[in-house]
């Protein structure tokens, strides 16, 4: 019985392999320091989504040592700066702030995506939602007499929206489903003239984002219905949510997360998770988030990648009530 060797090359290369492995495992629990990270936003500068990415790179920074900058990518509904990650390097110093828009809707408006929401990325944590608030003109006293009249006099009630195939209009097509109802849909082009025009009553109701909705609704210029959320808002407590109201599980908000070039290590991967609970679970970022009409979210990849799932079914079904195609 003859037993074989390697040779000189196999000698070589497994001896490059050894040694490079410690080298790769000092990188990993290294992460971030020595290199820069950019935390890649779909959006241009200013807004909420920019106060987001200064609670990363500042809350980051202080507490691994590192250093991370943010790197402004809008256009092509936030598929320019998704596709500029997803052909990253998967080494950790090139990270997304993802968007609900991102991953669970423009999938059904573009033809050509250029990525699979779910495979070419690695999913990391959630980190905030945007509240969501139904209101309407005063006229109007409850949910349940809105929806009375709606059953009584199909599409003859109207309602605002900041734009077709948009997370105000979806919304709406859910809640006629679940409710049997038929709106008028009246769109336009951005939450302000939307709002104008549900204040001056020429519209009935319409899902809002609540920064700017709750000075209306404090005084008294427009009533909330009620809140798309899973829990209340400090910022109104006694607004009660949607499933209070009797519509179970109808919850509507935008949402913002963490993603990494698929096959990042695990390791960088997990130290990102835990960066971006602590970050966002400072008493601090509490004080914006009432600010600007944020909730906290649950953490980690599971809670993630289930929602989005979850919300890729949703809204295919919804895009397809609304008659949009991909182009």
């Amino acid at each position: 019985m003859t037993r074989s060797t390697p040779g000189r090359r196999g000698l070589a290369a497994a001896g490059l392999a050894a040694l490079a492995m410690p080298r790769l495992a000092r990188a990993q629990a290294g992460w971030p320091r020595g290199q820069t990270t950019s935390i890649v936003l779909p959006y241009a500068p200013g807004g909420a989504p920019d106060v987001l990415g200064r609670i990363i790179t500042e809350g980051f920074s202080e507490r691994s040592g590192g250093t991370f900058i943010l790197d402004h990518k809008p256009g092509a509904s936030t598929t320019l700066a998704a596709r500029a990650v997803q052909r990253a390097r998967p080494d950790g110093h090139t990270l997304l702030m993802g968007t609900i828009v991102t991953f669970t809707m423009t999938p059904f408006a573009l033809r050509n995506l250029g990525y699979d929401p779910l495979r070419d990325f690695a999913h990391v944590t959630q980190i905030a939602e945007t509240l969501f608030v139904m209101v309407a003109h005063p006229r109007w006293e409850s949910l349940d007499q809105v929806i009375a009249e709606a059953r009584r006099r199909p599409g003859q009630l109207t309602y605002a929206s900041w734009g077709v195939g948009s997370t105000s209009h979806l919304g709406m097509l859910d809640l006629m489903k679940r409710t049997g109802t038929e709106f008028l849909h009246v769109p336009f082009n951005g939450t302000p003239p939307a709002l104008t025009e549900t204040l001056a009553g020429r519209t009935d109701v319409m899902i809002s984002t609540f920064a700017p909705a709750k000075p209306h609704v404090e005084a008294g210029r427009l009533r909330a219905l009620g809140l798309l959320a899973r829990a209340r808002t400090p910022a109104l407590p006694d607004l009660p949510t949607m499933t209070e109201l009797g519509q179970d599980g109808y919850v509507v908000g935008g949402w913002f997360s963490l993603q990494a070039p698929a096959g990042t290590p695990q390791p960088i991967l997990e130290r990102v998770a835990v960066l971006a609970e602590a970050a966002f679970s400072a008493p601090a970022t509490a004080a914006i988030f009432e600010r600007l009409g944020f909730a906290p979210t649950p953490y980690g990849r599971a809670p993630l990648e289930a929602r989005i799932r979850s919300e890729l079914d949703l809204h295919r079904d919804l895009m397809q009530r609304a008659g949009i195609n991909p182009e």
